[in-house]
């Protein structure tokens, strides 16, 4: 008896048959390529992709596009896999587009402060290549995330509190659309008041909108100083009220990390470090020789009228960095607190006169809860993250893991914040986004079935075309 193919299955072998004879060996159907392209980075299941195409130019990324949209095949832009949410899943199969071919940085123009790169890139290796030059990318989300990635999912990170997000940083992308035709939004001018701000509808709209393939970055210049530094406190609230009291004054600080006694633990444990196991600053003051200082002596001094029990810093580079670098493998070390387990981190962002409270609520909750948890964040812009370790087959667990995130997006939005300050909404956060954005939400969609009719860039992702569907 002859099987019926499905039209469905027509669809992936047309659109395989094709790009198999314009990329070779550059496109892949094996399973393991094809699950590590699925969402890999947190508890989430994985919903891995029919096919894996790697492109090296934007005329490849359109024919892709034009050769997907003919078949109404889904595609799904990938570029370093560090998003957080479920964005790099297939949950209707199709193409994973692959980014990291296109990895160049095609101009510099250090009198005017920015580059041109392609989305590939990584922030790391960018900053290397910008090294000569004295100026540098600014933006650390802590993953060595690509600067497309970067893009979609309005990334900030360390630095927020002082250069702000992806939103602040790019002036203008090259952009392919769902049925493969190029555009150019914005221009290397500061600024501009031409049309609507195609630029910025893109950052964050997480590949479902269309596919970066170019990126114009503000770059600043490599301080002449760097301090870092820590500061320990006796408990969440003197840490918070620290920071709460340096942002309103004005305190021009480069970088503030908040870490709860729990992530200083693993932290300890993973990167040899032997830091008192309370509640932790880690901050940075850039400038000059006598800015940095100054700014330091002034943290300092209301790190100490919040409650401070320690505070240390240093300009030696290595010392610096082996901070930092504790900060950015802290993911790693929290799960390593739990072995066997899975990693589920969230986050919200909340108006700096609100943060005391988020955190201490979800510490309690934590504890309320019986979960094992980390808090921290970037505190600085209001932003606060929780590192969970969860038993996958626990299912028991896994209901008491969902209450919790319910009840921070609530209380964030409640604050008048938000379900996510920078990892993005992906899968996991949709129906807090709707309860976020409420009427928004139909212009929302209005725009995505503008720009993709047929709805094959990332579908399943930030939110469904109509009510109730999944």
């Amino acid at each position: 008896m002859t099987q019926t193919v499905q039209p469905r299955e027509t669809a992936i072998a047309t659109v395989h048959a094709t790009l198999a004879e314009a990329f070779g060996d550059r496109i892949q159907t094996g399973a393991a390529i094809r699950a590590q392209h699925a969402n890999t980075a947190t508890g989430r299941g994985t919903q891995a992709p029919d096919m894996v195409v790697w492109p090296e130019s934007t005329e490849e990324v359109s024919l892709i596009l034009r050769t997907c949209w003919a078949q109404g095949v889904p595609v799904i832009p990938f570029g370093a896999g560090s998003s957080l949410e479920g964005q790099l899943n297939a949950p209707q199969g199709g193409v994973s587009l692959d980014m990291s071919r296109m990895a160049a940085v095609l101009e510099t123009h250090p009198e005017d402060l920015l580059a041109v790169v392609q989305p590939g890139i990584t922030r790391k290796r960018l900053n290397e290549e910008l090294r000569a030059t004295g100026l540098t990318f600014p933006i650390d989300p802590g993953a060595d995330a690509s600067v497309g990635g970067m893009c979609a999912t309005r990334a900030s990170g360390t630095n927020a509190v002082r250069y702000g997000t992806m939103a602040d940083n790019v002036l203008a992308l090259e952009v392919v659309l769902a049925d493969g035709t190029v555009i150019r939004t914005g221009s290397r001018a500061a600024k501009s008041s031409a049309g609507y701000d195609l630029t910025r509808l893109m950052i964050g709209s997480e590949g479902t909108l269309g596919v970066i393939t170019e990126a114009t970055l503000r770059l600043r210049g490599i301080p002449e100083t760097v301090l870092g530094g820590i500061a320990a406190f006796p408990d969440l609230d003197s840490a918070v009220s620290a920071v709460i009291l340096l942002v309103q004054m004005g305190l021009d600080i480069g970088r503030v990390e908040l870490l709860d006694a729990m992530q200083i633990r693993a932290c300890n444990a993973y990167s040899k470090l032997d830091l008192e196991e309370t509640v932790t600053l880690f901050f940075e003051c850039t400038g000059t020789e006598v800015v940095a200082q100054d700014t330091a002596e002034t943290f300092a001094e209301i790190a100490r009228d919040a409650g401070a029990t320690h505070i240390d810093w240093s300009t030696d580079p290595d010392t610096r960095n082996k901070l930092w670098a504790a900060r950015h493998d802290s993911y790693w070390a929290a799960l390593a607190l739990r072995p066997g387990c899975k990693g589920l981190v969230s986050d919200a962002c909340v108006p700096i006169s609100a943060l005391a409270e988020n955190i201490s609520a979800a510490q309690a909750d934590l504890e309320a809860k019986g979960l094992i948890g980390t808090i921290l964040g970037h505190v600085g812009d209001g932003n606060f993250h929780v590192v969970l370790m969860t038993d996958p087959e626990d299912a028991e667990e896994a209901a008491r893991v969902e209450d919790f995130l319910h009840a921070i997006t609530l209380r964030a939005q409640a604050a008048g914040g938000t379900c996510t300050g920078e990892h993005g909404i992906g899968q996991g956060k949709m129906g807090a986004l709707a309860e976020e954005v409420g009427p928004a939400l139909v212009a929302m969609r209005a725009v995505k079935a503008a720009l993709d009719p047929k709805g094959i860039l990332n579908p399943g992702k930030i939110f469904a075309m109509t009510d109730g569907a999944a």
